[in-house]
């Protein structure tokens, strides 16, 4: 018994030490959050953003003028939010002064409706940066 006593012991002496290199425990809800990295620390990579763009091709189509449940995507990146004729946007985009600059799309791509308030896209968004970056690079192949 005592044998196992002084092993707990020098088990827990060594994941208490372990635990001490001054950084946060990544499993600690009260450490300090990582900052996201911005648009400008990040290189997209089309070939990944073309597949990750999975996710938006259900509603929006890549040909000019094919416009579906969403506006086509072909040229967005530099296009102004809500310019595309005959297509019925929400009041929120339609009157938005917004470019759709590869910063504003990284921002809006990550929570769409906190970005836009009002706006109809029923799309909750991509938390990953990297991936975010990715499809960006992907839509700035995609015409202009």
């Amino acid at each position: 018994m005592r044998k196992l006593t002084i092993i707990s012991t020098l088990l827990a002496g060594s994941l208490a030490i372990a635990g001490c290199s001054g950084e946060p425990a990544s499993d600690d809800p009260t450490a300090p959050a990582q900052a996201e990295p911005a648009f400008t620390d990040l290189t997209g990579d089309a070939a990944a953003g073309e597949r990750a763009y999975g996710k938006c091709r259900a509603c929006h189509l890549l040909e000019p003028g094919r416009n579906t449940i969403g506006p086509t995507l072909h040229g967005v990146v530099g296009r102004q939010a809500g310019a595309i004729a005959g297509f019925n946007y929400s009041d929120a985009n339609a009157s938005a002064d917004l470019e759709w600059t590869p910063e504003a799309l990284f921002d809006y791509l990550e929570n769409p409706r906190e970005f836009m308030p009002g706006n109809r896209m029923p799309f909750a968004g991509i938390s990953d940066p990297q991936e975010r970056a990715d499809i960006i690079a992907f839509l700035e192949t995609q015409g202009g």
